[in-house]
C-alpha cells in the first residue's frame, strides 16, 4: 500500500503524526508499505541560516505567551503519543531544506523513517539547530550513512529537487501538515492513530 506523508521537520504535529502512523503501521505486520516522505516548508522564506526563536514566536504569533495555548496543547498530544516535547530548549527555528535534503537521501538506504524521527527528536527534544549541517551529519552517521556521502548530495541539483518536491503540495491546495494520503483516501492533520489505522483498514478491503 502506498502512503505519501506530507511534513515538515519542524512542525511539532507533524511528528506526532509521523509517530502515530508508525504505532498504527505495526497493526499491518503482513502488509507491505511504501511510505515516501514528502517534503513541506511551512517557513518557505525563512533565510538559511534561521532566526531565533523568539523572534519567530513574535512574526508567527505575536509572541511566546500567544503561542502558548497552542504549544501546550501539543506538548498533551505528544505525551499521548509517546513523547515528551521540550520546546522551551529550542532557540532556533531552522531552515528545513538541509534536513529534507537528508531523508530524501536516506530512502536510498531504506532509512527515511528512522532519520526522520532522530531529526525530529532533534529538534523537539533536544533543543537542537537542524539547520545546522554538523548536526544533521552527526544523524546521518549514527545511521551509517558517511559525512562524505551526505555532502556530496547537498549540491543545487538536490535543493531544486527538495523544492520541486515542496511544490507538489501547492499543486495539490495542501496548506497544513501533516497531510497523509493513504491508498485512495486522505487525513489531514496529527490524527491519533487508531484514525491512521482505520483509514489503512478501510483501504485494504
Amino acid at each position: 500500500m502506498k502512503i505519501n506523508v506530507f511534513a515538515d521537520t519542524i512542525c511539532g504535529w507533524c511528528f506526532i503524526g509521523h509517530r502515530n502512523l508508525n504505532i498504527a503501521l505495526k497493526k499491518f505486520p503482513k502488509v507491505k508499505f511504501d511510505i515516501k516522505h514528502v517534503p513541506f516548508q511551512l517557513n518557505p522564506d525563512m533565510p538559511m541560516e534561521g532566526i531565533s526563536r523568539d523572534k519567530y514566536l513574535e512574526i508567527k504569533f505575536g509572541g511566546k505567551d500567544y503561542a502558548a495555548p497552542m504549544y501546550e496543547n501539543m506538548k498533551l498530544k505528544g505525551n499521548a503519543s509517546g513523547i515528551n516535547l521540550d520546546l522551551d530548549k529550542i532557540k532556533k527555528t531552522p531552515n528545513t531544506v538541509l534536513s529534507h535534503l537528508l531523508i530524501i537521501l536516506s530512502e536510498q538506504f531504506n532509512l527515511q523513517n528512522e532519520i526522520k524521527e532522530k531529526i525530529y527528536q532533534s529538534y523537539f527534544i533536544n533543543g537542537l539547530d537542524i539547520g545546522d549541517i554538523n548536526i544533521l551529519v552527526d544523524v546521518a552517521k549514527k545511521k551509517n550513512i558517511a559525512e562524505n556521502i551526505f555532502k556530496d548530495f547537498i549540491n543545487e541539483k538536490n535543493i531544486e529537487l527538495v523544492n520541486s518536491k515542496i511544490s507538489i503540495a501547492k499543486e495539490k491546495n495542501i496548506s497544513g501538515v501533516p497531510f497523509f494520503e493513504i491508498g485512495k483516501d486522505f487525513i489531514s492533520g496529527a490524527q491519533s492513530s487508531i484514525q491512521l489505522e482505520n483509514v489503512i483498514r478501510a483501504n485494504l478491503n
